[in-house]
């Protein structure tokens, strides 16, 4: 289904791949749970229980938060869920999202925890509406969506940016993402990480994260550089220079530290250490 599934060297990975839309079957039947268990959360959790489509469970989810910036929750709710129902690749991009999240972070009890807790994968899942509206020509309301994403859940991402399927923020917290920069299948980014340029040039001037990479936490990536599939950019460090393929990188600047076996995938194993 997704380039999360199709990668069969994962760690830790779900029992069986699910199939589109099995998600939020599975969302659903844990909100009514939960909702069983704590009922002071019921009322918050209507908005996954009695949701009449998947995409309006997950705009009702975003637009709760982001209303909190002085924002009528209904006008954003419909305005996301447009944006979903039309562009129906981003949900099956958030499913693929969730999905990486079960597989990657040990400390995660289900789906439902993803959805409606974890800023990072909120922030993610705001930016691709907002990225519709960008090349949708509603330049204008992207930026403002983007803006209050920001605000609200604490990672800046450019509406321009191109990011792919199977992505984790991970804590999401100071994650600043350029607007040329682009993101493919599989990643993983920790906390405080930048993708930026490096001065005042124009055009394409961002980093190019490949399939499977992961970027620890506080490291920075500068300029229209590429970091290589498969490749890993330890924890606080400063990135001037492209990363070749299935590599560690560590150091300020960054140099080669280690080179990987093939089988090895740094985004879904999220192992920290460099060498």
């Amino acid at each position: 289904m997704t380039a999360l599934i199709e990668t069969q060297q994962y760690a830790g990975s779900l029992a069986a791949p699910l199939g589109d839309g099995e998600v939020w079957e599975l969302v659903r039947a844990e909100a009514q749970a939960l909702a069983t268990r704590e009922p002071v959360m019921g009322p918050a959790l209507t908005l996954v229980t009695d949701a009449g489509s998947n995409a309006e469970l997950v705009a009702g989810v975003l637009a709760a938060p982001l209303a909190l910036a002085r924002t009528d929750e209904q006008s954003l709710a419909s305005l996301l869920a447009a944006v979903f129902n039309t562009n129906p690749q981003i949900l099956l991009a958030t499913e693929a999202d969730l999905q990486a999240v079960m597989e990657r972070d040990p400390a995660c009890p289900g789906f439902l925890h993803v959805l409606v807790n974890l800023k990072g994968f909120q922030a993610l899942q705001t930016y691709r509406a907002a990225h519709q509206l960008w090349f949708d020509g509603r330049k204008e309301v992207a930026s403002w969506l983007s803006n209050l994403a920001s605000l609200v859940f604490g990672p800046d991402i450019h509406p321009a940016a191109c990011i792919g399927k199977a992505v984790m923020l991970d804590h999401g917290s100071g994650i600043v993402i350029g607007e040329t920069s682009v993101i493919e299948d599989q990643v993983s980014i920790l906390q405080n990480v930048t993708l930026g340029g490096t001065g005042k040039e124009t055009g394409d001037r961002h980093p190019k994260i490949r399939r499977g990479v992961m970027i620890g936490a506080g490291a920075k990536i500068l300029g229209n550089i590429e970091v290589g599939a498969f490749s890993k950019v330890a924890a606080g460090s400063v990135v001037l220079k492209s990363v070749p393929p299935r590599t560690t990188v560590a150091g300020v600047p960054a140099t080669v530290v280690r080179i990987h076996r093939v089988d090895e995938v740094p985004a879904a194993e999220m192992d920290q250490t460099i060498v």
